[in-house]
């Protein structure tokens, strides 16, 4: 119980904190409110615990062994958050209301977990740190897991709650655009640290 009570606080400071998640569904909350948001919320909800059961149960140690699979993947990943970001900053008010831009459906809210840094960054330190060489490895995997799950809805929520409630303060255009231009450069910066970390894989 004590271990769990560990990863659960240790789940909940690094799920409430500004993140790729975060910022994109607070942006999806501001520009298409929170029913239409609720498959990419319930995306991130699951997919991030079901990520970091896979990790824990094995794919972890698979990347450990190939680096460079892993730095492949992050080099995807950022690639496709810096795309994103292109996406939100250049979205428009008036494109969003004709039906021409979509919130991320539930699929795509759990695959993005996979090319997220810091989604990476949270399973893999979890599982390193929570689980012991004496103790039963699966047993450990699932209580971590069970706590990103039991954290992601109030955690990922205040962030679309939050959105939404912009949303109504964000009552022209010219705001809307201001605010998804500032969501990008905040989801650029996000990356940042995972492509330092790409540089210095190749560089050293």
């Amino acid at each position: 119980m004590e271990i769990f009570i560990a990863v659960f606080f240790f789940a909940f400071s690094t799920t409430i904190t500004p993140g790729p998640n975060n910022i994109m569904i607070m942006s999806s909350g501001v520009n298409y409110g929170v029913k239409s948001s609720l498959p990419h919320f319930l995306g991130i909800c699951f997919g991030f615990p079901a990520m970091v059961l896979v990790v824990g149960m094995g794919f972890g140690s698979v990347l450990e062994q190939f680096p460079l699979l892993h730095q492949m993947i992050k080099i995807a990943g950022t690639l496709y958050l810096l795309w994103l970001a292109w996406v939100i900053g250049s979205q428009t008010p008036k494109a969003i209301e004709k039906g021409d831009r979509k919130p991320l459906t539930f699929w795509q809210a759990v695959l993005f977990q996979w090319v997220n840094g810091k989604a990476w960054v949270m399973a893999t330190g979890a599982v390193a740190a929570f689980t012991t060489v004496a103790g039963s490895l699966w047993l450990e995997v699932i209580e971590i897991t069970a706590a990103f799950l039991a954290v992601a809805f109030p955690c990922v929520g205040v962030w679309l709650v939050a959105g939404a409630g912009l949303r109504q303060l964000l009552t022209n255009h010219t705001a809307q655009r201001i605010f998804n231009v500032s969501m990008a450069l905040l989801l650029v910066f996000s990356v940042l640290p995972v492509v330092f970390d790409i540089w210095t894989f190749y560089t050293d």
